[in-house]
Order: C-alpha cells, then structure tokens, then sequence
C-alpha cells in the first residue's frame, strides 16, 4: 500500500503546458510512496493522451481513469476515491502545482502527531513558477489539535480549501464519502461533513500548493450556472449538517457560513456580472435564505463582520428588490465615475 494517493480530476488541460506543469510537480515529490491517479473527465482536447504518457513513462507511480461521461470535478474525485489505495488521500486541481516537498512534509507531520487530517497554505500565481509569492493562510494555528467543540467551530468558519490538506483513509471510507457531482463549488457543499469526520487536524504554516489564477476558471467566471451551483452546494451543506446533527451543535456557525456563500456571496457576485439582471431569481435567492434562517441579520459573526454598506443593501433586496437592483447600479454607476475621473486628473 502507497503511503498516498493524490487525485487529480482532468478536463481540457493539455493548453499552455498546464496539465504537464502539474503532473511533473507530483511525479518529482520528494515522497516517494504516492500514486498518483489522474481521471480524465471526457476531455475533448489531447489531455488523456498526455496522462497515458505519463502512465507509461512512472508505471509505479501514475494510474490513468478515462471518464467516458464529463462529471463534472467532484464527479472525477468520486471516481479516483474507488480505486484509491493510499494510507493518506489527497486532490489536486490539474492546472495548478505542489512544491517538491509538499506531501512528504505533511506526511510527516500526520505520522509524528497521528493527525488523520494535516493542511498546508498557498500561494497564487499568475504564471508557472516554483518561486512562492505572499502566503495565503488557508487555515488558523487554533484550529490544529484533537478536533474538540471549539476546533471544529473554528473550522467550520474557515475550512480551507481540499486541496491543500491531505486525509487519513478512515476520513473518505468510514463510512463511504462521496463528493456531489455535475456540479461546481463541490468543495463547498462537502466542508462541514468532511470536518465533522476529522478527529485531529494539523497545520503546516507553509505555502507548499501553487494555484494558478487563469481567467475562464470557476472562480472568477460570474455567470447564472455559477450562482445555482453554488446555491445548490450549500442546500446539500445544510442537508449533511442536519443528518450529523452539526447544525444544532454549530447552529451559529452554519447559519453564518450558509447565508454568506449562498446568499451574500451570490447576490453581490452575480451583480457584478454583465447584462440585464433577472429580478425574480434577485427575489427568489434573498427569499430561500430567509426560509432557512428568518433571523440570520441577528447573527453575532454577521453583526461584527459584514460591513456597514452590504448591510444596508441587504436590507433594501430584502424589502424591495427594484430598489435594491437600482441603487446597487447607481452605487456602481458613481464608482467608475470617480475611477475615470481620478485617472483622468492623473
């Protein structure tokens, strides 16, 4: 059995040496137990040709799954999680890149402190580099230990992303996990169960993980799809939270993080996309986050961390959302006004 198994969904990568940046930061890791299982998710580009080279080239190290249907990222995870043989399980996302000692550096934190669950930071980049920019923490110190009451408070309020954690088997397979599938924003709807599964989390306050910020990706396209994938990723959140029975427990901190991702983060995301807005989903979004929590403005995190102006907003979508939309563009209006005329005195 492979000390880790890294998994990497693959969809139309091959473009701009993305795809062979990432696979050669994993087969050149300094850990040299890792299998590394690269799924093609239906790719319509050369990507799967690629990955078989790779297979060809370290037998030892990379298994190829061809996906015959696109299911999407987390569609991709389920797939490797079947055939997955690692002691330790981790993602990677096919256009960005590991520091050489990224794995073995975890690994060795989880085996001196018998952590099932170790992070790493991160940095972003624009171009593909080894040379790390500025840290981007990922988790906090207060969150690593045996995960207790207050830990996995902490932890649900700020998850840090899959990809820079690794996982002990037991996280995925005591009992099965599945990611949601066909669908975006996965990681978000998955973070309150997988944290729930957590017994002792630790942290390497390094970034090791290299995210690529390309234009096109899933977060920063703003689009109709995206607003409901992310919608949905947080019903199916809530749902895991009320069947492990979190949300009584984290009622507060699940409220928080809910109406934040599925309804702050969505309304003012999707108004700063282009194009006419469509006032009844305006409507609509603000009316499901009410249904599911009627008094989330008395929240203590929403009192103390959302800012005065989205508060204000928030208030007017709620009571009108003509008059939120219109007041919103004017908002906007005024800002770009004072944008030209800045650089125009400039």
């Amino acid at each position: 059995m492979k000390e880790l198994s890294v998994i990497v969904p693959v969809h139309n990568m091959a473009g701009e040496g993305k795809l062979d940046y990432c696979m050669q930061s994993l087969v050149n890791q300094t850990l040299e137990s890792i299998e590394i299982i690269a799924v093609d998710d239906a790719s319509e580009d050369n990507s799967l040709d690629i990955l078989k080279e790779y297979e060809k080239k370290y037998p030892d190290k990379v298994k190829v799954i061809a996906s015959p249907e696109n299911r999407r990222q987390g569609g991709a995870r389920n797939l490797g999680l079947k055939v997955a043989q690692g002691k330790f399980i981790g993602f990677m996302d096919s256009d960005d890149w590991a520091a050489e000692d990224m794995y073995e550096s975890m690994l060795e934190v989880a085996r001196r402190t018998g952590a099932d669950a170790v992070g790493c930071d991160l940095c972003r980049v624009k171009e593909h580099t080894m040379i790390p920019t500025e840290r981007e923490v990922c988790n906090e110190m207060n969150q690593t230990g045996i995960m207790d009451h207050d830990k996995k408070k902490a932890y649900i309020l700020k998850p840090g992303p899959v990809v820079t954690k690794i996982y002990a088997r037991s996280v995925f397979y005591e009992p099965e996990f599945l990611f949601p599938e066909n669908m975006s924003y996965e990681d978000n709807a998955s973070f309150v169960e997988l944290g729930m599964r957590i017994r002792h989390y630790e942290h390497v306050p390094e970034a090791k993980y290299f995210y690529y910020q390309r234009e096109g990706s899933t977060t920063h396209t703003i689009s109709m799809e995206k607003c409901e994938n992310r919608m949905e990723s947080m019903r199916i959140m809530l749902q895991y939270a009320e069947k492990n029975g979190s949300l009584n427990e984290f009622r507060d901190e699940i409220e928080y993080v809910f109406t934040t991702l599925f309804y702050r983060n969505t309304l003012f995301s999707y108004m700063q996309g282009s194009g006419s807005k469509n006032l009844k989903f305006i409507k609509a979004l603000g009316k499901e986050a009410v249904h599911f929590f009627p008094e989330f403005r008395d929240n203590s995190y929403y009192i103390k961390q959302v800012d005065r102006e989205e508060k204000k907003l928030i208030d007017l979508q709620l009571h009108s959302t003509l008059l939120f939309v219109c007041c919103y563009q004017l908002k906007q209006f005024y800002r770009r006004l004072r944008y030209v005329r800045a650089r125009e005195r400039s």
